[in-house]
Protein backbone atom coordinates (compact mmCIF):
# COMPACT_ATOMS: atom_id res chain seq x y z
CA UNK A 1 0.00 0.00 0.00
CA UNK A 2 1.06 3.43 -0.66
CA UNK A 3 0.40 6.63 0.74
CA UNK A 4 0.32 9.86 -1.35
CA UNK A 5 -0.03 13.40 0.40
CA UNK A 6 -1.72 15.76 -1.92
CA UNK A 7 -2.15 19.34 -0.27
CA UNK A 8 -5.14 20.86 -2.65
CA UNK A 9 -7.63 23.59 -2.90
CA UNK A 10 -7.71 27.37 -1.82
CA UNK A 11 -6.04 27.04 1.95
CA UNK A 12 -4.01 23.91 0.97
CA UNK A 13 -6.20 21.04 2.59
CA UNK A 14 -4.48 17.99 3.05
CA UNK A 15 -5.87 14.96 0.50
CA UNK A 16 -4.51 11.59 1.02
CA UNK A 17 -4.33 9.19 -1.63
CA UNK A 18 -4.01 5.15 -1.00
CA UNK A 19 -3.57 3.06 -3.46
CA UNK A 20 -2.71 -0.64 -3.64
CA UNK A 21 -1.68 -1.35 -7.27
CA UNK A 22 -1.40 -5.21 -6.74
CA UNK A 23 -5.70 -4.89 -5.72
CA UNK A 24 -5.51 -2.13 -8.63
CA UNK A 25 -7.80 -0.23 -6.02
CA UNK A 26 -7.34 3.31 -3.91
CA UNK A 27 -9.14 5.08 -1.19
CA UNK A 28 -9.11 8.97 -0.75
CA UNK A 29 -9.09 10.64 2.38
CA UNK A 30 -11.06 14.44 2.24
CA UNK A 31 -11.45 15.97 -1.03
CA UNK A 32 -10.30 19.66 -1.37
CA UNK A 33 -10.89 21.58 -4.32
CA UNK A 34 -9.49 20.60 -7.65
CA UNK A 35 -7.74 16.85 -6.05
CA UNK A 36 -9.57 14.97 -9.19
CA UNK A 37 -6.91 16.23 -10.93
CA UNK A 38 -4.06 15.80 -8.46
CA UNK A 39 -5.03 11.77 -8.29
CA UNK A 40 -6.09 11.01 -11.72
CA UNK A 41 -2.66 10.50 -13.07
CA UNK A 42 -1.30 8.94 -10.01
CA UNK A 43 -4.10 6.21 -10.52
CA UNK A 44 -3.63 6.21 -14.02
CA UNK A 45 -0.09 5.14 -13.45
CA UNK A 46 -0.71 2.63 -10.49
CA UNK A 47 -3.37 1.30 -12.90
CA UNK A 48 -5.78 1.62 -9.76
CA UNK A 49 -9.95 2.21 -9.16
CA UNK A 50 -10.94 4.84 -6.97
CA UNK A 51 -13.52 3.17 -4.54
CA UNK A 52 -14.08 5.02 -1.45
CA UNK A 53 -13.67 8.24 -0.45
CA UNK A 54 -14.15 8.65 3.42
CA UNK A 55 -14.79 12.57 4.39
CA UNK A 56 -12.86 13.63 7.80
CA UNK A 57 -16.02 16.04 8.45
CA UNK A 58 -18.06 18.61 6.16
CA UNK A 59 -16.25 21.88 6.33
CA UNK A 60 -16.06 23.33 2.62
CA UNK A 61 -12.07 22.92 2.01
CA UNK A 62 -12.42 19.21 2.73
CA UNK A 63 -15.28 18.53 0.46
CA UNK A 64 -14.94 21.21 -2.06
CA UNK A 65 -13.93 18.69 -4.66
CA UNK A 66 -15.94 15.25 -3.74
CA UNK A 67 -19.01 15.20 -6.21
CA UNK A 68 -16.38 15.89 -9.09
CA UNK A 69 -14.81 12.86 -7.57
CA UNK A 70 -18.04 10.49 -7.41
CA UNK A 71 -18.75 12.10 -10.82
CA UNK A 72 -15.15 10.82 -12.15
CA UNK A 73 -15.19 7.27 -10.19
CA UNK A 74 -18.20 6.39 -8.52
CA UNK A 75 -16.63 5.86 -5.39
CA UNK A 76 -18.96 4.99 -2.62
CA UNK A 77 -18.37 7.85 0.04
CA UNK A 78 -18.11 7.54 4.22
CA UNK A 79 -18.92 10.37 6.83
CA UNK A 80 -20.32 11.31 9.61
CA UNK A 81 -24.00 11.70 10.02
CA UNK A 82 -24.15 14.89 12.19
CA UNK A 83 -22.61 17.02 10.07
CA UNK A 84 -25.19 15.46 6.99
CA UNK A 85 -26.16 19.48 6.25
CA UNK A 86 -22.54 20.48 5.26
CA UNK A 87 -22.34 17.64 2.73
CA UNK A 88 -25.83 17.68 1.20
CA UNK A 89 -26.58 21.47 1.63
CA UNK A 90 -23.15 22.96 1.54
CA UNK A 91 -25.11 26.54 1.31
CA UNK A 92 -25.32 27.04 4.90
CA UNK A 93 -21.35 27.34 4.46
CA UNK A 94 -21.92 30.10 2.42
CA UNK A 95 -21.01 33.02 4.90
CA UNK A 96 -17.54 31.39 5.22
CA UNK A 97 -16.78 31.51 1.82
CA UNK A 98 -14.11 33.16 -0.07
CA UNK A 99 -15.11 34.48 -3.50
CA UNK A 100 -15.89 32.46 -6.22
CA UNK A 101 -15.53 29.68 -4.50
CA UNK A 102 -18.37 27.16 -5.52
CA UNK A 103 -19.94 24.42 -3.22
CA UNK A 104 -21.81 21.04 -4.93
CA UNK A 105 -23.72 18.99 -2.40
CA UNK A 106 -22.40 15.36 -1.96
CA UNK A 107 -24.15 12.59 -0.38
CA UNK A 108 -22.45 10.04 1.94
CA UNK A 109 -23.41 6.61 1.32
CA UNK A 110 -22.37 5.06 4.55
CA UNK A 111 -22.89 6.76 7.71
CA UNK A 112 -19.63 6.04 9.94
CA UNK A 113 -20.20 5.76 13.68
CA UNK A 114 -17.76 5.83 16.77
CA UNK A 115 -16.63 2.23 17.24
CA UNK A 116 -17.15 1.38 13.79
CA UNK A 117 -14.08 -1.10 11.78
CA UNK A 118 -14.42 -1.90 8.52
CA UNK A 119 -12.14 -3.49 5.84
CA UNK A 120 -10.49 -1.51 2.53
CA UNK A 121 -7.31 -2.42 0.49
CA UNK A 122 -6.98 -5.44 2.25
CA UNK A 123 -6.20 -3.73 5.57
CA UNK A 124 -9.01 -3.07 8.64
CA UNK A 125 -9.63 0.49 9.59
CA UNK A 126 -11.50 1.47 12.49
CA UNK A 127 -13.48 5.14 13.26
CA UNK A 128 -12.98 7.22 15.97
CA UNK A 129 -15.42 10.35 17.02
CA UNK A 130 -13.66 13.59 17.23
CA UNK A 131 -15.82 16.60 17.28
CA UNK A 132 -15.11 19.76 18.90
CA UNK A 133 -14.13 21.16 15.77
CA UNK A 134 -17.30 20.57 13.79
CA UNK A 135 -19.61 18.23 14.68
CA UNK A 136 -19.35 15.15 12.49
CA UNK A 137 -15.44 15.00 13.08
CA UNK A 138 -14.05 11.17 12.94
CA UNK A 139 -10.78 10.13 12.52
CA UNK A 140 -9.68 6.94 10.75
CA UNK A 141 -7.04 4.80 12.01
CA UNK A 142 -4.87 1.79 10.50
CA UNK A 143 -3.63 -0.31 13.17
CA UNK A 144 -1.19 -1.89 10.78
CA UNK A 145 0.51 1.18 9.88
CA UNK A 146 -0.13 2.92 13.55
CA UNK A 147 -1.91 5.91 11.52
CA UNK A 148 -4.24 8.01 12.23
CA UNK A 149 -6.76 10.50 9.75
CA UNK A 150 -7.76 13.32 11.61
CA UNK A 151 -9.14 16.01 9.55
CA UNK A 152 -8.91 18.95 11.59
CA UNK A 153 -8.86 17.54 15.13
CA UNK A 154 -5.37 17.82 16.21
CA UNK A 155 -2.55 19.39 14.26
CA UNK A 156 1.19 19.12 14.52
CA UNK A 157 1.37 22.03 17.85
CA UNK A 158 -1.96 23.25 17.59
CA UNK A 159 -5.73 21.76 17.75
CA UNK A 160 -8.79 23.04 15.02
CA UNK A 161 -10.27 26.23 15.61
CA UNK A 162 -13.52 26.06 17.16
CA UNK A 163 -15.07 29.37 16.28
CA UNK A 164 -17.58 28.13 13.62
CA UNK A 165 -20.97 27.28 13.85
CA UNK A 166 -20.98 24.01 15.84
CA UNK A 167 -17.63 24.15 17.37
CA UNK A 168 -16.80 23.74 20.84
CA UNK A 169 -13.65 24.28 22.77
CA UNK A 170 -14.50 21.90 25.68
CA UNK A 171 -15.52 18.79 23.35
CA UNK A 172 -12.44 19.51 21.15
CA UNK A 173 -10.11 19.13 24.58
CA UNK A 174 -12.14 16.15 25.40
CA UNK A 175 -12.03 14.30 21.69
CA UNK A 176 -8.48 14.91 21.46
CA UNK A 177 -7.11 13.27 24.97
CA UNK A 178 -10.38 9.90 24.63
CA UNK A 179 -9.59 9.38 21.01
CA UNK A 180 -6.24 10.36 19.86
CA UNK A 181 -3.92 10.86 23.33
CA UNK A 182 -5.37 6.95 23.38
CA UNK A 183 -4.10 5.62 20.54
CA UNK A 184 -0.09 4.33 20.61
CA UNK A 185 2.68 6.96 20.99
CA UNK A 186 4.12 6.00 17.69
CA UNK A 187 0.96 6.45 16.12
CA UNK A 188 1.37 8.81 13.17
CA UNK A 189 -0.97 11.64 13.01
CA UNK A 190 -2.00 13.02 9.25
CA UNK A 191 -3.92 15.91 9.94
CA UNK A 192 -6.21 18.19 7.66
CA UNK A 193 -3.44 20.70 7.39
CA UNK A 194 0.30 21.11 8.00
CA UNK A 195 3.03 18.43 8.59
CA UNK A 196 2.22 14.95 9.96
CA UNK A 197 3.29 14.48 13.98
CA UNK A 198 3.05 11.28 15.99
CA UNK A 199 0.82 10.77 18.91
CA UNK A 200 3.56 11.28 21.61
CA UNK A 201 4.84 14.62 20.47
CA UNK A 202 1.76 16.12 20.52
CA UNK A 203 0.73 14.54 24.25
CA UNK A 204 4.60 15.81 25.37
CA UNK A 205 4.42 19.47 23.48
CA UNK A 206 0.86 20.28 22.13
CA UNK A 207 0.70 23.69 24.55
CA UNK A 208 -3.24 23.71 23.41
CA UNK A 209 -4.24 20.15 25.35
CA UNK A 210 -2.82 18.35 27.59
CA UNK A 211 -3.08 14.67 28.26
Amino acid sequence: MKLHVLPAGPIQTNSYLLTDPQRGEAVLIDAPGGIWEGIKPILAEEKCRLTELWLTHGHWDHTQGAAEVVRQTGARVRAHRADRPLYETPKVMSAFLGPGIKLEPVYPDVWVEQGDSFEALGDRFEVRFVPGHCPGNVLFFQPSATAAYVGDALFAGSVGRTDLPGGDAEQLAQSIRRQIYTLPDETIVYPGHGPATTVGDEKRGNPYVRP
